[in-house]
């Protein structure tokens, strides 16, 4: 997993409240054995609409979607984070997440960030009116800022340490490789073992 400390980039704005896992990438994707692949799938209902905001070529490019209260309720696939960080989503800005959207998130290396809606509204009003508008998320600082506005926002800290060290399950268990090795060493031959 990268680190993330600072992005900056543009942001889609998604005028929706309560979108699920299903919304973000429907079930017909789900036949996919590996993580990538799926920013084609990424609301791909809602995409053939020609209104919808990702059809919007002043968007492409975008790295940072905020969107509305709720996000990434229902079911509890990874498939979502796999499919808006596929499609090339650094960051997701909303009122609230679903816990489990917001843990897979997190442990996938997508940031959520949670502000007050007042704050989502500003800045989703923002990209709106300006589609090139840049927006930073410092998760150093802890801050997100679009022009001379800053906004801050909390991480608990051990998501943040993880997200600032690129330590996703895996690598984390990887920083006790030296422990590890030793235990093997010393570990009694008759019990099971991986060859």
């Amino acid at each position: 997993m990268d680190k993330f400390t600072t992005h900056t980039g543009r942001a889609v704005p998604l005028r929706r409240s309560d979108v699920d896992t299903d919304q973000i990438i429907p079930s017909e994707w789900l036949k996919r054995i590996e993580r990538t692949g799926f920013g084609a799938g990424l609301f791909s209902e809602w995409r053939e609409n020609a209104d919808f905001v990702l059809n919007d070529p002043a968007r492409d490019g975008a790295t940072i979607l905020i969107a509305g209260e709720n996000f990434g309720c229902g079911s509890s696939r990874e498939h979502a984070v796999w499919a808006l960080q596929d499609y090339g989503f650094r960051v997701v800005i909303a009122p609230s997440f679903a816990d489990i959207f917001r843990g897979n998130s997190l442990k996938g290396g997508l940031l959520p960030v949670a502000l007050p809606a007042a704050e989502v509204e500003r800045l989703m009003a923002g990209a709106e009116a300006d589609p090139a508008a840049e927006f930073t998320v410092d998760l150093e600082r802890q801050e997100v800022r679009c022009a001379s506005t800053a906004v801050p926002f909390t991480v608990g800290e051990h998501d943040r340490w993880r997200l600032l060290n690129g330590l996703d399950d895996i690598g984390l268990t990887l920083t006790h490789a030296d422990e590890i090795a030793a235990y093997e060493v010393h570990r009694p031959s008759f019990t099971p073992s991986v060859s």
